[in-house]
Order: structure tokens, then C-alpha cells, then sequence
């Protein structure tokens, strides 16, 4: 049983989309989601500095087209069921790319999704000064504890010892100086507080937006962030999304729960490397594959073929 997984923000480096357009494939995707949302994903891949793809409001649609246009490239035109793809799931804004490739979305209604979901949380990232920090190590419970104390709160459980915590910036400061017994605390270059309480107003923004969309259900198994529940209701995937934004990732969970689907093989999207590096540490005896380059399209379908 092979599923794939879509990365969240973070991943993208400057550049990397550069030999992914030599793709026929990719780049007629990625020309289709340009149109579709007028936004100039091909310039932002290929020739933008590393500040300009960190702005939330250009990360996020970066992201979701590179996985969507990724995965465009690797099924030629199949579905992810006609592939051999036996199940999907996204980290945070990955989940939007997990919406089309799982077949809830269709790429123009993934890519003004997104787009939406990315200027909301730019917009609320404004309103105060906010950030967010990786605590490695240490027990969960004490974690949880420092943070509380601190008023912050827990933005991702990556699984592995990791815990991603967010919220005011002098907060994040002071976890810094005096981190919880036995954690490291490393600092991340975000423009703000996401998958917390300050991200409030941009679930009304996307709420608002996606009240009247027309979706499907999903083709293949489908987990959300929310607990790592599967989701068979494209709908209710869709209303997770939105919630989710203001709520923790449990990428921890989504894990667990493959696990115990019986999960033999994990594919990463492009840009990929972050999610099986987590897979490696919580799911042991999977075996991995992140397509960073269209070099590991042939051993992503090979590895299909081979956990069908």
C-alpha cells in the first residue's frame, strides 16, 4: 500500500522549479493554475531570492502548484486510483495539494483556494508581531506545559520529538532563553503565528470563500490534519481545511494512522524532502521517496508498481 504525501511551507528553496518546466507535463500545469489565479508561479520558482518565497501570500500558492503540476507529471493523466496510489495527505497548506490529487479539487479550484487561504493568513500575520519556533526533544506534556505558561500554543506535533510552537513574538523570545527541560529551541523564518488563535480572522476570509464551492469526494483514502482522521466527504475535507488554519497540524496523528492502515510505501511532492525525513524517524520499516527533481519521477513509478 503506497500513499503520497504533500509538503507544507518551508520546503521551497529558490529556484527549484527551474528544471521541473522542461516537463511538457508540469509546465502545461503550471500554465493552467497561472491563468486560473494570475499569479506568476513560474517567475516566483525560478528567479525570486528566498525573502520574496518566504511571503506567506507567495509561499502558499507556490507550494500547492509545484505539488499539483508534480503530480500532473508523474500520474500522466491518471487518476491517483488508476496510478496505484492507495492514499493521500498534506501538511498544512500540503492538504490543499492533497485536495486536488486526491481528486476533491480540481488544480484551478486548488490554486484560488490557495490563494485565498494565503492572503488571509498574510493579512492577519500583519496585525501583530508573531512568529514561530521548532522545540526539539523533551517530553510532550512538559512542552505543552512551557508553552501554556508562556501563552503559546502548539502549531504542529511533526512526530519525532518535534513540537512547532507559535504565537507572540516576545513569547517565542523567551521559550528561546528558557527553553523546557531537555528541548532545543530553533527560531523559523515565518511571517507569523499559523495554525493558531491569531489566525482567526483569515478562517472567516476562506470560510466565507469556499461556502459555495462545488467539490467531490475523494478517489483514494484521504487524512486530515484534524487528528489524522480519514475523510471519505470531499466537503468535509474542505471544512477542515478551513478550521485548520487557526488549529494544530497533527502530522503526528496523519502518520499514526497510516501506520495503522497498513502503509508499506510513502512518495513526498515536489518540493520534497521534509515529510519523509519526519516518515523516517515515526514510521519505521516504510520505505521512502522524495521527488525533489523529475531525475525520481522513473523510481517514484517503479516504486508504485512495486507496493501496489
Amino acid at each position: 500500500m503506497i500513499v503520497v504525501v504533500c509538503p507544507g511551507q518551508g520546503s521551497q528553496t529558490p529556484g527549484f522549479l527551474s528544471p521541473w518546466l522542461e516537463l511538457p507535463a508540469f509546465s502545461d500545469s503550471i500554465q493552467l493554475m497561472e491563468k486560473s489565479s494570475g499569479i506568476s508561479i513560474s517567475e516566483f520558482g525560478t528567479t525570486a531570492d528566498a525573502d520574496t518565497i518566504r511571503d506567506t501570500a507567495v509561499a502558499q500558492p507556490l507550494i500547492v502548484a509545484a505539488g499539483v503540476a508534480a503530480f500532473a507529471a508523474l500520474s500522466g493523466g491518471k487518476t491517483a486510483i488508476e496510478l496505484g496510489i492507495s492514499g493521500i495527505a498534506g501538511h498544512s497548506v500540503g492538504e490543499v495539494t492533497a485536495a486536488v490529487a486526491s481528486g476533491v479539487f480540481t488544480p484551478e479550484q486548488g490554486i484560488k483556494f490557495v490563494k485565498t487561504r494565503g492572503d488571509a493568513m498574510a493579512t492577519a500575520a500583519a496585525m501583530e508581531q508573531t512568529s514561530m519556533a521548532a522545540v526539539l526533544g523533551g517530553e510532550q506534556t512538559e512542552v505543552e506545559a512551557r508553552l501554556l505558561e508562556l501563552g503559546l500554543e502548539p502549531a504542529n506535533y511533526n512526530g519525532g520529538g518535534q513540537i512547532v510552537a507559535a504565537g507572540a513574538a516576545e513569547a517565542i523570545a523567551a521559550l528561546q532563553a528558557e527553553p523546557a527541560a531537555g528541548t532545543r529551541v530553533i527560531p523559523l523564518q515565518v511571517a507569523g503565528a499559523f495554525h493558531t488563535r491569531f489566525m482567526a480572522p483569515a478562517v472567516q476570509v476562506l470560510a466565507d470563500y469556499s461556502a459555495n464551492l462545488e467539490v467531490s469526494d475523494p478517489l483514494v483514502s484521504l487524512w486530515s490534519n484534524n487528528g489524522g482522521r480519514k475523510i471519505a466527504s470531499g466537503s468535509e475535507f474542505v471544512q477542515l481545511m478551513v478550521n485548520q488554519v487557526s488549529s494544530p497540524v497533527r502530522w503526528d496523528l496523519c502518520m499514526a494512522a497510516m501506520v495503522e492502515a497498513g502503509v508499506t510505501a510513502l512518495i513526498e511532492l515536489a518540493p520534497a524532502g521534509t515529510l519523509t525525513g519526519l516518515a523516517k524517524r515515526s514510521m519505521p520499516g516504510i520505505e521512502t521517496l522524495a521527488v525533489k527533481t523529475p531525475d525520481n519521477l522513473d523510481a517514484a513509478l517503479s516504486l508504485i508498481n512495486n507496493h501496489r
